[in-house]
C-alpha cells in the first residue's frame, strides 16, 4: 500500500503535468489520462477495507512545523475510508462522464486541473489528523470549487455563483479556524485523536468553539440559513454539480460534524443545533424544490434537503454520548448508523440524477420542466436511471433510499420519546417536520420522472430533437443505478465492511459488538412504515393537484436570505467605493501625506508608548565651525527647494545637498565614501537634467493655503520624529555596536579598509540581488515599450 500522504498528493502532482500532456498528446482526450488518478486511488483505498472492518486504524506522520506541533499526519479509520471511497469512486465516474459531456472546444486542461486540485483537497480534509493541515485542505476545497463553478466564466451567473460560494464557505472556514485555535488552547494539541480524550467540557471556551465549528460545517454543507450558495453554484457544468454538490464538497461539513461528535456530542447545545438546523434545512430544501421549474435547480434544493436529513441524524446520534456504553445508547447509535447509510445512498442516487439531468440538457438543450415531456420513448435508458434514482430519493422500495429513510423515521420516533435535553417539550415536532418534508420530497421526485419523461412530447419547444446519449455518458449513471438496487438487496455487505467501522469512529469508547442489529428489508408494520405509506398517499394527492396548476405555492417575498446577501454586498461595495475615493485621489502629494503621517504617528507613538525617547549628548564630539557651516548650507538648500520656481533651480539645490554630504565625508576622513557620493550625485543630477528637459513646461500653480499648512505640519512632524529617533538611537545603546565586528572582520578579509570589506564581502550578495531587480525592471520597461510600438504598427496596418 502507498502512504496516505502520497495518495493525497498524487492529484496535485498530476495537475502539474496536465498542461504539458495536453499539448504533447493532442490526439488523446486528456480526460482518459486524468481518469487513471482517481481509479488508482480508489483501488488503493479498497485495500484498507478488510483490515478496517476488523477494527484496525492506520496512522502515519510526516514532521513539518515541529515548533508549533503542525505535522502532516494522516489517519485512516472507518469514517475517513467511507469518504475517501466516495471521493475517488464518484470522482472516477464523473471524469468518465465529463469526457463525453464536455466539448473538445472547452478549456479541458483547466477543467481537469481544477478537478484534480479539488479531489486532492477533499482527500486531505478527510484523512488529516492535524487541525491546521485539515484547515489548509479545507480552504483549498473552497478555492478549487470556486474555479470549477466559474469554469464558464463568460457567464455572469457562473461568476456570481462562484463568488457567492467562495464568500460564504470562506467565511465559515475562518470561523472554523478560530474554533481550532480555541480547541488547541483548551487541549494543548492539534491532533483530533488526542483532542477526543483530552477535551474539557467545562472550559469557558468549549461552547464558543462548538458554535464556531458548526458555523464552518453548516456553511460548507449548505445548512439553513447558509444554504443560499448551493442553488447558484449549479451554474457549473453538470459533471461539477454531480461531483461537488452531491458526493463530495457538501459532504465536507457532514464529515466535520461526524468527526467532532466524540468531542462535542455530549453537550446539549450540540444536539439542539445540529438536529434542529438539520430538520429546518430538510424542510426548507424540500419545500423550495417543488417550486422549481429547472431540473438542476430542483436537484440543488433536493440536495440541501437531503443534507439536512443526514445532519439531523448525526445530531440525534450524539445523544448516545450522554449514556456512554449503556444499553440506552443503542437506539441513538442507530441514528448515526442511518446517517452514514443515507450519506452513501445519497451519493449514489443524487450522482445518478445529476448525470441524467445533464444528459437531458445535453440532448434536448433545455432543463425547463415546462418544455419537457414525453422523453421516455426517445431516452429509455436515461428514463430507467431517473426512475431508479428518483424513487430511491423518495424512499421507495426496492431501492437503497427506502432502507435509510425507514431508519430515519424510526430514529425520529425514538428521539421524540426521549427524556434527555428537555426533548419532551418539542420532541413531537421532530417526526412531524420530517414527515411533511418527506411528502415534499416525494412530490419533487415524481416531478423529475413524470414531468420529464411522461406526457406529450413537444419538439417545437426543444432546441434539439430528443435522442439517447452515447454509451460512454450512460455508463457512469448505470453503475450508480446498479449500486442503488444492489445495496437494497445486499445492505449488510455495506453495513459490515464500511458502516459499522465508520460508526466505531463516532463512538471510540463504545463496544458496538452485538449492539447494532443488521439491516433488514422488511421491518414489519411499525410507525416508520406507516409514515412512509402516508408520505406516498399524501404525496400523490399533492402531485396530482400541483400538476393541474401552474404553481401551488406562493413565492417568497423580497425579505429572503438571498436578498440580504445581495444587499449586504451592495452596501459593502458602495461604502468601500466612498472610502476608497477619499484617499485614492490620484494626487501624488496626497499619497505622500498619508505615508508620512502614518510613518510619523506610528513610529512616534511606539517610541512614546515604550518610553524609548532618551537624549544623552554628553559623550558627543564637539561640532567644529566648518562642520556647522556645511550643515547650515544643507539646511538652507533644503528649505530653498520648497520655494524654487524652476526645475533647474530645484535640481541644482538638490545637487548642492548631495555635494555637501560628500564634503562632510572628506572632513570625516572617508575618501571612498566621498568619491562614491560625488559620482552618484553627478550621475543623478545629469539624469534629472536630461529627464526634465523632455517634460512639458511647468505651469505655475498656487496651492491653497490649507494645503500649504498641511505640508508644513507634516514636514515638521516627520523631521522632529526622525531627529528624535536618531538622537535616541545614538544615546540608548541596547546592544554592543556592530562596528567592533566589522573592525575585526575586515582585516581577515584582506581589504585595505573597512568600507571596502563591507561593500566587497558583506554586501556583495545584496548588491547582486539589487542588480537582478534592476535587470528585471529593465526587461519590464523594454517589454512595455516593444508592445506599445507593436500596437502602433498594428494600428497603422489596420488603417
Amino acid at each position: 500500500m502507498i502512504s496516505l500522504q502520497l495518495a493525497i498528493m498524487i492529484p496535485f502532482l498530476a495537475a502539474l503535468f496536465i498542461p504539458f500532456l495536453y499539448k504533447k498528446i493532442p490526439r488523446i482526450h486528456i480526460g482518459w489520462i486524468v481518469l487513471i488518478v482517481p481509479t488508482v486511488l480508489f483501488i488503493t483505498l479498497t485495500q484498507f477495507i478488510p483490515s478496517i472492518a476488523e477494527g484496525k486504524t492506520y496512522l502515519h506522520s510526516l514532521r513539518w512545523i515541529s515548533s508549533y506541533g503542525i505535522h502532516f499526519t494522516t489517519y485512516v479509520d472507518g469514517l475517513s475510508i467511507i469518504f475517501g471511497l466516495l471521493i475517488t469512486g464518484i470522482g472516477s465516474l464523473v471524469i468518465l462522464y465529463s469526457i463525453y459531456y464536455l466539448s473538445e472546444k472547452e478549456s479541458l486542461h483547466h477543467f481537469y486541473i481544477y478537478l484534480l486540485l479539488f479531489m486532492g483537497a477533499m482527500l486531505g480534509v478527510v484523512f488529516s489528523d492535524n487541525l491546521m493541515v485539515l484547515y489548509v485542505f479545507w480552504e483549498l476545497t473552497s478555492i478549487s470549487s470556486f474555479l470549477l463553478i466559474a469554469f464558464w466564466y463568460h457567464r455572469k451567473k457562473s461568476r456570481y455563483g462562484a463568488q457567492k460560494a467562495l464568500l460564504i464557505t470562506f467565511g465559515g472556514g475562518i470561523a472554523m479556524l478560530t474554533s481550532f485555535m480555541m480547541i488547541y488552547f483548551m487541549t494543548g494539541t492539534l491532533s483530533v485523536r488526542e483532542i477526543i480524550s483530552s477535551i474539557d467540557t467545562s472550559h469557558t471556551l468549549f461552547v464558543p468553539a462548538l458554535l464556531l465549528l458548526l458555523i464552518g460545517a453548516f456553511t460548507k454543507s449548505a445548512q439553513y440559513p447558509f444554504h443560499i450558495w448551493l442553488p447558484d453554484a449549479m451554474e457549473a457544468p453538470t459533471p461539477v454539480s454531480a461531483y461537488l454538490h452531491s458526493a463530495t464538497m457538501v459532504k465536507a461539513g457532514i464529515y466535520l460534524v461526524a468527526r467532532f461528535t466524540p468531542v462535542f456530542g455530549s453537550h446539549e447545545v450540540w444536539f439542539w443545533l445540529v438536529t434542529s438546523i438539520g430538520l429546518i434545512t430538510l424542510f426548507w430544501g424540500s419545500f423550495n424544490a417543488v417550486r422549481q421549474i429547472d431540473l438542476k435547480a430542483l436537484l440543488a434544493y433536493s440536495t440541501i434537503s437531503q443534507l439536512g436529513l443526514i445532519m439531523s441524524l448525526f445530531g440525534i446520534g450524539s445523544i448516545a454520548h450522554q449514556f456512554g456504553a449503556a444499553e440506552n445508547a443503542v437506539m441513538y447509535t442507530q441514528a448515526s448508523f442511518a446517517a452514514l447509510f443515507h450519506l452513501v445512498n445519497h451519493s449514489t442516487f443524487k450522482g445518478a440524477l445529476f448525470m441524467v439531468v445533464g444528459i437531458v440538457d445535453h440532448g434536448v438543450g433545455t432543463r425547463d420542466i415546462r418544455r419537457l415531456g414525453g422523453l421516455m420513448s426517445f431516452m429509455p435508458v436515461s428514463f430507467t436511471i431517473a426512475l431508479i434514482g428518483s424513487f430511491s430519493m423518495a424512499g421507495l422500495p426496492p431501492f437503497n433510499g427506502f432502507l435509510s429513510k425507514e431508519m430515519f423515521f424510526e430514529a425520529l420516533v425514538n428521539v421524540s420519546q426521549s427524556n434527555v435535553f428537555s426533548i419532551q417539550a418539542f420532541g413531537i415536532l421532530f417526526p412531524v417536520i420530517a414527515w411533511i418534508a418527506s411528502v415534499f420530497t416525494f412530490v419533487y421526485c415524481m416531478m423529475i420522472v413524470f414531468k420529464t419523461f411522461f406526457g406529450p412530447y413537444h419538439p417545437e419547444k426543444l432546441e434539439h430533437p430528443a435522442h439517447e446519449a452515447k454509451i460512454g455518458m450512460l455508463i457512469p449513471p448505470i453503475i450508480l443505478a446498479v449500486l442503488i438496487i444492489g445495496i437494497f438487496i445486499f445492505p449488510n455487505i455495506l453495513g459490515d465492511f464500511l458502516l459499522r467501522p465508520g460508526l466505531a469512529s463516532l463512538y471510540p469508547s463504545f463496544n458496538l459488538d452485538g449492539m447494532l442489529k443488521p439491516i433488514s428489508i422488511w421491518h414489519g408494520f411499525n410507525p416508520a412504515l406507516w409514515m412512509t405509506i402516508g408520505v406516498v398517499v399524501v404525496g400523490i394527492i399533492i402531485f396530482r393537484v400541483q400538476s393541474r396548476r401552474k404553481s401551488l405555492y406562493i413565492p417568497p417575498g423580497k425579505w429572503t436570505f438571498d436578498q440580504l446577501y445581495n444587499s449586504t454586498l451592495e452596501q459593502i461595495e458602495l461604502r468601500g467605493s466612498k472610502i476608497t475615493s477619499r484617499y485614492m485621489t490620484g494626487s501624488l502629494r496626497d499619497y505622500l501625506v498619508y505615508i508620512f503621517l502614518f510613518l510619523g504617528i506610528s513610529v512616534g507613538g511606539i517610541f512614546l508608548f515604550s518610553n524609548a525617547f532618551s537624549f544623552d549628548l554628553s559623550s558627543n564630539a564637539p561640532v567644529s565651525l566648518h562642520e556647522l557651516l556645511i550643515a547650515l548650507t544643507m539646511m538652507a538648500a533644503g528649505i530653498a527647494i520648497i520655494f524654487a520656481k524652476s526645475r533647474i533651480t530645484t535640481i541644482l539645490l538638490n545637487g548642492a545637498i548631495g555635494y555637501s554630504i560628500a564634503l562632510l565625508f572628506v572632513l570625516f576622513r572617508a575618501p571612498d565614501l566621498a568619491l562614491t557620493q560625488l559620482v552618484v550625485e553627478t550621475v543623478t543630477t545629469a539624469l534629472f537634467l536630461l529627464c526634465f528637459y523632455f517634460l512639458p513646461k511647468k505651469e505655475k500653480e498656487d496651492a491653497p493655503q490649507r494645503t500649504k499648512r498641511v505640508n508644513v505640519l507634516v514636514s515638521i512632524l516627520v523631521g522632529v520624529i526622525f531627529v528624535a529617533v536618531a538622537l535616541s538611537v545614538q544615546s540608548g545603546r541596547l546592544f554592543e555596536s556592530i562596528s567592533t565586528y566589522f573592525n575585526d572582520a575586515y582585516e581577515l578579509s584582506g581589504a585595505n579598509n573597512i568600507v571596502n570589506a563591507i561593500l566587497g564581502d558583506f554586501r556583495a550578495f545584496d548588491t547582486m540581488l539589487e542588480v537582478i531587480v534592476l535587470f528585471i525592471g529593465g526587461i519590464g520597461v523594454f517589454t512595455l515599450i516593444k508592445l506599445r510600438a507593436r500596437k502602433g504598427e498594428d494600428n497603422i496596418e489596420n488603417q
